[in-house]
């Protein structure tokens, strides 16, 4: 590996905090990473990292080197954007993240047909419910809900709007009752998200009786898709999208808890990189959630 690829890894290691989360991005062992960062500092003669149990930090001479490594690593990437696009067809690699539910449910369901659509296009795609930083962390594109845009300048395209139910399984309902009205929500064991107070606030039906739900028990999950197995197993009553709990409901594995419960709807959209010159495989990708989603009512999505 030569020295111009060894700052390109460097890049890497200090924007992903550790060798062995850079070594995930990029494709190589740990090891092999470490060699290469130690060849770096033998080459210029200072040590660039503070290694420790959690991971690495630059040094004060790593961080005024890793600004030159970022400057070339944004340069090789324009260039390679510009080579890619000069036929248009999409191809290489598209690292994109989802939000848990909805890749689960929705998203893997359908990247069979974009794959055949886009034979050249390889798809790396990591489910979380974290805030992603596209730019800093590599990622072409992501979705999750429209509000969680923390950056000005990343682009916003709805996919489509979702709306959220409460629901529970029978046997909750059979041993804790089923309530009939908002305020009885109390009386329960309601699933809550993991450090997020906003989701575990749930929106009275009548905007104009009094403050807003706050969702209390004895289970929390760190993402939807979590809170959706334990309203499964009759854990509690829980709040999750329509497109998840609509086939339970079908199946009689979840009953529609205070079906008149109405909380406006949310955006579910793909973010992107305001680029003015957009890669071919990113730009195919929008398009093909656009397609699949924006003006499919809920009932017919994959799943229902």
């Amino acid at each position: 590996m030569d020295i111009s690829a060894q700052m390109l890894t460097f890049a890497t290691v200090v924007e992903r905090g550790s060798i062995s989360a850079a070594a995930r991005t990029i494709g190589r062992t740990p090891s092999a990473v470490s060699k290469q960062i130690g060849l770096l500092e033998d080459q210029v003669h200072f040590r660039l990292l503070n290694r420790t149990r959690t991971g690495v930090t630059p040094t004060q001479e790593g961080q005024e080197f890793y600004e030159k490594c970022k400057a070339m690593a944004e340069k090789f990437k324009e260039a390679e954007a510009l080579i890619q696009n000069l036929d248009g067809i999409p191809r290489g690699m598209l690292k994109i993240a989802s939000s848990v539910a909805f890749g689960k449910s929705q998203l893997i369901p359908i990247l069979p047909q974009f794959l055949d659509e886009c034979p050249s296009v390889q798809v790396s795609l990591e489910l979380t419910d974290r805030v992603i930083d596209l730019q800093s962390e590599g990622f072409d594109a992501t979705i999750c809900f429209a509000e969680q845009r923390k950056i000005p300048d990343i682009m916003v395209r709805r996919i489509m709007k979702s709306r959220r139910v409460l629901c529970a399984s029978p046997t909750y309902l059979e041993r804790w009752g089923n309530p009939k009205r908002f305020d009885e929500l109390k009386h329960h064991n309601c699933l809550r998200i993991a450090g997020n107070s906003k989701r575990n606030s749930w929106d009275k039906p009548d905007p104009f009786n009094g403050q807003d739900f706050e969702a209390k028990g004895s289970f929390e999950g760190n993402s939807t898709d979590v809170v959706y197995r334990a309203a499964l197993a009759g854990i509690g009553i829980a709040r999750l999208p329509f497109y998840m709990a609509d086939r339970k409901f079908q199946s009689g594995e979840l009953v529609h808890v205070l079906s008149e419960y109405a909380p406006p709807s949310t955006d579910i959209a793909v973010m992107f990189a305001d680029k003015r010159n957009l890669a071919p495989k990113t730009r195919a990708f929008i398009d093909f959630l656009v397609r699949q989603f924006r003006d499919v009512p809920e009932y017919q999505m994959t799943g229902s």
